[in-house]
């Protein structure tokens, strides 16, 4: 992606600060889930310290997609990045169950990895797909592309995958207008429109300036189901 940080003064976040913000987001939402709502009893400082956590909450889901966009165009190899969604999928589904249901494996609801597989697995097709179409008019691409999506987007259902389909049209949506990400943000904001404050997302991935930042890799795929365990752990202490 173009640096617009020299022309576009708001373009002042790199990637690792806007992921670590997504972290925090998320370890935000998960402890409010865990520790919070459990003791919710009516009015008070609670629900509204509550209500807070969730609007922070809503941050992160369209940052990580966005990234997972950015990593399909700047990764070393697809096919590596798509293996090790897949294994961190594996690795987060007993924590994510543990965490969600307080069981050991629940087929119902199935981790944030999958859904990302999934996404960067229908992004991969689209884009072959506009490769074989190269030279000829754009909405033929555009077309031929729909029923990708839309079967993805029924897979994703059927695995029941954390955020569905909305996954993948997110993911769509940032990979279609990669150039023009303030189209990507509206019309990613649109298509999860239940979730009203995900417009705070949206709008930080605006101010990505194209730099990586300083980040480790690992890090970013074991926190996840690091955090989740530990607030499992934590639900179980408290019996909540």
């Amino acid at each position: 992606m173009e640096n617009l940080k020299v022309t576009r003064p708001w373009r002042c976040l790199n990637g690792a600060q806007l992921k670590y913000l997504a972290f925090a987001s998320m370890f935000i939402d998960h402890m409010n889930n865990s520790v919070i709502t459990p003791y919710l009893k009516g009015e008070g400082f609670l629900l509204y310290l509550s209500n807070f956590f969730s609007i922070l909450g809503r941050i992160a889901f369209p940052i990580f997609f966005f990234f997972l966009v950015e990593g399909f165009f700047q990764t070393h190899s697809r096919k590596g990045y798509l293996k090790n969604l897949l294994l961190f999928g594996l690795i987060s589904e007993v924590p994510f169950d543990l965490f969600t249901s307080k069981v050991f494996f629940d087929p119902y609801w199935n981790n944030i990895f999958f859904s990302l597989a999934m996404a960067l697995a229908t992004i991969w097709m689209v884009d072959w797909l506009k490769g074989r179409l190269m030279g000829r008019a754009k909405f033929l691409w555009y077309l031929a592309s729909l029923p990708i999506l839309l079967g993805m987007g029924v897979l994703s259902m059927y695995l029941s995958l954390d955020y569905d389909y909305h996954a993948i049209l997110v993911a769509y949506f940032f990979y279609l207008f990669r150039d023009r990400p303030w189209w990507g943000s509206i019309l990613g904001y649109l298509s999860i429109l239940k979730e009203l404050w995900s417009f705070l997302g949206f709008g930080l991935v605006l101010t990505y300036n194209g730099q990586r930042g300083k980040q480790n890799k690992w890090f970013n795929y074991a926190f996840y189901p690091g955090h989740l365990l530990f607030f499992a752990l934590l639900r179980f202490v408290l019996g909540v």
